[in-house]
């Protein structure tokens, strides 16, 4: 008996040597031998099966005479629930796999230990002759997801861009959704913007259904553009936003409101002046002009500044210039420039007592009291951004961000007011009036009034946004609110 068992366990053995040869001669002679070697392969302790391993090597032969002598090779699974159709799939035999469906088309839907089927392996692999084959021959298995992601979801995941237009040709012929979202509610669009893949987003704003729904939004509210504003700026993610915003693609918060440049493109205002004749062609111009001022990308940023994310975003950096200039301001104070008395002066009554007193407070009092203002000013404006950014700032108080914004702008101008008092203050009248002196000191000037006026203007911008809006609001309440 023990005899027999070696003499089975030998054939058993030479059946898998024969699988990694493919060798059809040996399966044969096998066969002869023992009827059952096939079905006894299921109480051995592999755990792949002959199949399994005819497949992994590409023995289409070897293949093929397996499932002529025992057709249900094709429905076995090994220990991670893969079929031959899986491994198939996975490694791209293509004839393998129409041998294995003509075998057992339902295979197609069996899933591995992982929830895979074969197709969502082979679109991973991109192999495009299998795909087309196991869409022949059972075109539901397109609607079965992996993990809440569409077979279109994983094409996009893996970067196969043939195997995406074969699989929405497909899914576009079998009726199913070409808008199908993941888990997060992405869409294939969502998730290439997400990727940065320019060439499928080209391809995918082609395809009709899918631009009629690019303005979609997932489950966190974000539209395509949404996505792509959260990831990295580069040159790559501008030619991304040039392609969306040319598709029609807009941002959430932009969805129910109307869009300025179609309205300019395709319905032109027509002006009229007092007397009922066109207005002149400057003026026309001249609104052409503004409209498209209004559009400019950082006449926007400044718009997205004025958002409550903006001190969320940026309360470190606040938090760092705010310290910087209150430390600066601080020492500035308790040293001032040109020093203070090391010890008391004697022969005059003005200057008794003045010893740790600040020189230039005796020598020029009316200008050391200004520098003193001005320092004093910057320290309390930085030390108030300092404490806002402590104590936390509201998230959606629009009026605190532009007064936190003001206090920043204070103590920065009077901290450069305080800069040319002490240079003033510790420097030679002869030095003052060489002319390069006063030009470099025009011109830094010059440049820093220029930045502080449009700082003035976009506050002022703001502020003035944030009144009309509130008075819009007010009126709308009014106007709802029932009357008696």
């Amino acid at each position: 008996m023990d005899k027999s068992h070696d003499i089975e366990e030998d054939n058993i053995a030479a059946l898998y040597e024969a699988s990694h040869k493919g060798c059809e001669s040996t399966l044969n002679s096998l066969m002869q031998r023992d009827a059952l070697i096939l079905h006894k392969t299921s109480l051995t302790s592999f755990t792949d099966t002959p199949l399994h391993i005819a497949v992994l090597h590409g023995h289409l032969e070897f293949t093929a005479a397996l499932l002529r002598m025992k057709p249900n090779l094709v429905d076995w699974k090994d220990s991670r629930g893969r079929t031959a159709l899986h491994l198939a799939s996975a490694v791209g035999h293509a004839e393998i796999v129409r041998d294995l469906l003509q075998a057992d088309t339902d295979v197609c839907l069996a899933r591995d230990q992982d929830g895979r089927i074969p197709l969502h392996l082979a679109v991973m692999r991109g192999h495009i002759e299998v795909i087309e084959k196991l869409l022949n021959f059972k075109p539901n298995s397109i609607s079965e997801d992996l993990d809440g992601a569409s077979v279109l979801h994983l094409c996009v995941k893996y970067n196969y861009l043939d195997a995406l237009k074969l699989l929405l040709e497909s899914a576009d012929n079998n009726g199913y959704s070409l808008n199908s979202k993941d888990n997060d509610g992405n869409s294939i669009l969502h998730l290439a913007v997400m990727l940065g893949q320019t060439e499928a987003i080209k391809y995918l704003l082609s395809v009709s259904k899918i631009k009629g729904e690019a303005n979609a939004i997932n489950r966190i509210g974000n539209t395509a553009l949404d996505v792509l504003e959260l990831g990295h700026r580069d040159f790559k993610s501008l030619k991304i936003q040039d392609m969306l915003m040319a598709a029609g693609v807009r941002r959430s918060k932009g969805l129910n409101s109307p869009d300025l440049l179609p309205t300019i493109q395709c319905e032109p205002a027509r002006y009229i002046n007092i007397e009922g004749q066109p207005a002149p062609a400057a003026q026309s111009r001249f609104k052409k002009w503004w409209a498209y001022f209004c559009l400019c990308g950082w006449f926007k940023h400044f718009k997205r500044r004025g958002q409550s994310n903006w001190v969320e975003q940026t309360r470190g950096t606040l938090m760092l210039v705010a310290t910087v200039i209150a430390t600066v301001t601080f020492q500035t104070g308790i040293n001032p420039p040109g020093g203070v008395y090391q010890q008391d002066c004697v022969g005059h009554a003005k200057f008794q007592n003045c010893m740790g007193k600040a020189i230039f407070s005796h020598i020029n009092p009316d200008e050391y009291e200004l520098f003193l203002s001005f320092n004093t000013t910057s320290l309390v404006a930085a030390l108030s951004v300092v404490l806002a950014v402590t104590i936390g700032i509201p998230k959606r108080s629009k009026l605190f961000i532009w007064l936190l914004t003001l206090a920043m702008l204070i103590a920065v101008t009077f901290m450069l007011s305080t800069y040319f008092l002490a240079v003033d203050l510790v420097t030679l009248n002869t030095a003052k009036k060489k002319l390069m002196t006063v030009w470099v000191l025009l011109i830094v000037l010059g440049f820093y009034l220029v930045l502080l006026g449009i700082a003035v203007v976009v506050l002022l911008y703001r502020l003035l946004v944030w009144m009309v809006k509130l008075l819009l609001k007010c009126i709308r309440c009014l106007t709802m609110s029932p009357t008696n």
